[in-house]
């Protein structure tokens, strides 16, 4: 019988030690993949992020647990290089791995930016996305069947926008465009009245509507004094502008200019001043007043104008137009429908 060499119980702890360090130094390797390939995304250099996801995916005995994070990041890096498609495709692998909650998010992302709004409310229903999205969702497919003069399906659109969320404002603003549309202007008018109901905050983007409506029937009058009540309840610069510039129209710049000095004196605003200011451009008695008054009311105006933004709660980013889905953040209605110098300027 052989003897048992000994020195070999030795070399366990050695070989044992050695397969460790191994095993550590790919590890680190792995991670240092995963380091530099977000890396190379936050800095826009998509082809680098893109190159060195797929390399760790191609090595044979990477763990399942790894291959599934190189799979996500690998999809971001499409994702953000705007390769839809594949980004669609790496996602869609993931639909029962342990990352299948991040990969819809972003598959929902997806059909946001292709506007495949089918698919989107199929997906938003199935992870239970919020009621105020997917009534967002209804009524950008009711906005296209409107383009497309098909109202029947328009109608059925915002019907399940507002059985997802009763206080769409959206979904109302649309449905009215749709009765006026189709010659049914009472009807129009209260739709766009139940926004009173829903959220007062967005009657100005009625109100134009609301008083053309009322004046295409013969009932200019009422249409202003609606829109005034609405004012006085609930002020608004961009209410405002509007109920001065029917006012101006309708009854001259005598009643403009007392309109304007008493929301000066309720609610003072640039705005407010800049209106003022024009309804007594329009009156002075002379040319010589009404250049000093245009003087003035020049350097006001670029100030109003400078200020005359709406701003996205979630990410800050201003525009002269009102989103319903923020151009910067992708955000659904995250922008109230105010003007900046509300939240800057006014006491």
């Amino acid at each position: 019988m052989p003897e048992f060499e000994y020195w070999w119980l030795l070399g366990f702890p050695l070989f044992f030690g050695l397969g460790w360090i191994a095993a550590r130094i790919d590890i680190r390797q792995v991670e240092l993949h995963f380091a530099l390939g977000s890396l190379f995304r936050r800095r826009g250099e998509y082809d680098r992020a893109i190159r060195m996801h797929q390399n760790l995916l191609e090595r044979a005995h990477l763990p399942e647990d790894q291959k599934v994070i190189a799979l996500v990041e690998l999809g971001q890096d499409y994702l953000k290089a705007g390769i839809l498609d594949r980004a669609e495709e790496v996602f869609s692998k993931l639909e029962k791995s342990s990352q299948a909650g991040t990969a819809r998010a972003h598959l929902l992302e997806i059909y946001e930016q292709e506007k495949d709004w089918a698919r989107a409310i199929a997906l938003a229903r199935e992870i239970g996305t919020d009621a105020r999205v997917q009534a967002q969702y209804h009524c950008e497919l009711a906005g296209s069947e409107m383009t497309s003069s098909r109202p029947d399906g328009a109608r059925r659109h915002l019907d399940a926008a507002l059985e997802a969320n009763r206080k769409c404002v959206r979904a109302s603003l649309l449905f009215g465009d749709l009765e006026r549309l189709g010659g049914s202007r009472e009807r129009a008018i209260e739709h766009w009245k139940r926004i009173e109901s829903q959220n007062p905050a967005y009657l100005a983007l009625a109100a134009q509507r609301l008083y053309e409506a009322h004046s295409e029937g013969g009932h200019a009058e009422e249409g202003l004094r609606l829109l005034a009540g609405y004012l006085e309840r609930y002020p608004s610069l961009d209410l405002l502008d509007i109920v001065f510039q029917q006012t101006l129209e309708a009854k001259g710049h005598e009643e403009a200019y007392k309109l304007m000095r008493d929301e000066l004196r309720r609610n003072p605003t640039l705005l407010g001043l800049d209106r003022w200011l024009e309804a007594q451009v329009i009156a002075a008695s002379s040319p010589d007043k009404r250049r000093d008054l245009e003087l003035v009311r020049n350097l006001v105006h670029g100030h109003v104008r400078r200020l005359a933004r709406y701003r996205c709660e979630t990410c800050g980013f201003k525009a002269r137009q009102f989103y319903w889905r923020c151009p910067g953040c992708g955000g659904w209605e995250t922008y109230p429908p105010r003007r900046t110098e509300e939240f800057e300027l006014t006491p």
